[in-house]
């Protein structure tokens, strides 16, 4: 709305100040009542001549001040405050940080054909959950499971909110009441304060730490598997790095130690990548394919941060286990 300016008058008392329903009648207010609603227009119109009579009245450090203002002003400010009330809160930027996949910058980008799928599935109605083949209910999985089986090689999938919900609904389904071990290395915390104990601890399962946080053998796994224990879980330190003297064991270990025991082996892969990264002169990360492929038997990844589009955590591998898990 554009408003022509008019000289305002000098008010020097709050008694001189239009009603807010003289303000909401105004008929420059019309064009805001219909944009922004009643409610929001008239806060912002109380906010302005709250504004206005504080000014007037002063304080006890600061006597008051006669203010330039008429209904027109009154309405121009009301606006003002209303554009900045239901502006978009997202912003473009410039990403200048180096990072190229910044998690407080959007992560990564869509290309256009995902962005032109993303527009026709929130304009209309489709088959979320439902199956058009036998006209029954389906279910959403459906939609996206063959495809994270195919990029991971693993037997099913599920999806949730991110991967903090993701390991929390693994340690619930499997390891409640029961003890998970974890290298103390590995007890890593990650942006939003969400620390592997806590989210342990949460999901009803007891942490058991083994080895020392620089170096940790296959035998203290071993030693510290009991009646109690419901699962080992190897957690990947994706935003620090350990170095010097320092021994880790391998997830094809840790599956064969848990497995030796006939417990599941859980991974945590945190951002989690489906590509090696060499092929572009990246250094080198485990991708999930290699983590199925080394025996775990639920890996769970962020489904945001490399792939791009919504918030989401990924939970693969054994058909059975994932079954409990949904």
């Amino acid at each position: 709305m554009s408003t022509t300016a008019a000289t305002s008058a000098e008010i020097s008392h709050p008694s001189q100040l239009p009603a807010v329903d003289k303000v909401l009648l105004a008929a420059e207010m019309q064009p805001l009542r219909e944009a922004y609603g009643l409610d929001a227009c008239t806060k912002a119109a109380r906010t302005v001549l709250t504004h206005l009579r504080q000014q007037l009245l002063g304080s006890a450090d600061q006597p008051g001040q006669p203010v330039q203002a008429d209904l027109t002003s009154i309405v121009q400010s009301a606006q003002r405050l209303l554009q900045a009330r239901f502006a978009p809160r997202l912003q473009p930027v410039l990403n200048l940080t180096g990072t190229v996949l910044h998690t407080n910058l959007g992560r990564a980008l869509l290309p256009q054909a995902a962005i032109d799928a993303v527009v026709q599935a929130m304009s209309s109605p489709a088959n979320l959950e439902y199956d058009l083949q036998d006209g029954s209910r389906g279910d959403r999985d459906d939609l996206v499971e063959s495809l994270i089986c195919e990029l991971t090689g693993a037997e099913a999938a599920t999806v949730v909110n991110n991967n903090a919900a993701a390991v929390l609904l693994v340690l619930s389904t499997m390891a409640m009441g029961k003890e998970v071990i974890v290298s103390r290395g590995e007890l890593v915390e990650i942006g939003g304060a969400f620390r592997i104990p806590d989210v342990m601890t949460r999901a009803g399962a007891k942490l058991i730490e083994v080895g020392t946080t620089n170096r940790t053998h296959e035998k203290d796994y071993a030693g510290a598997i009991s009646e109690h224990t419901g699962a080992l879980m190897k957690v990947h330190c994706s935003n620090y790095a350990i170095t010097g003297f320092t021994k880790a064991v391998s997830d094809a270990d840790v599956a064969g130690i848990a497995h030796d025991h006939q417990l599941p082996m859980i991974v945590d892969l945190g951002s989690g990548t489906l590509i090696d990264m060499r092929d572009w002169g990246l250094p080198y990360e485990v991708t999930v394919r290699e983590t199925v492929e080394s025996g775990a038997d639920i890996v769970t990844f962020s489904g945001d941060k490399l792939l791009g589009g919504p918030q989401a955590g990924i939970i693969v591998g054994k058909k059975e286990l994932i079954a409990q898990i949904k």
